[in-house]
């Protein structure tokens, strides 16, 4: 969930990590207007693309309560390391990894 900003409020699922700026891209929000020059192989115009939102304007929500959560770490019994929500009504279920980049 976007807990700052134009978008606040409102959900969607993270597409990238981008760790290097601390940033990350949520699926369908903020969405701004790219000029890009035509070249050879592709082709130019004005495309409509996700930016990158701070990750503190982000915050994760718990799959099973659909609360606000912090994430946790825990280790299952076959050694595993996975992420868990934790926090006030927090359910402490197994939370997905986003794809990372750089």
């Amino acid at each position: 969930m976007i807990i700052r900003g134009k978008y606040k409020g409102e959900t969607g699922i993270i597409k990238r990590v981008i760790r290097s700026q601390n940033r990350v891209i949520v699926e369908g929000k903020n969405l701004v207007k790219k000029h890009i020059k035509q070249g050879p192989g592709h082709e130019g115009g004005i495309f409509t693309v996700e930016a990158p939102l701070h990750a503190s304007n982000v915050q994760v929500l718990d799959p099973v309560t659909g609360k606000l959560c912090k994430v946790g770490y825990k280790y299952l019994e076959d050694g595993a390391k996975v992420r868990v929500s934790r926090g006030i009504g927090a359910s402490g279920s197994i939370l997905p990894r986003p794809e990372i980049l750089g």
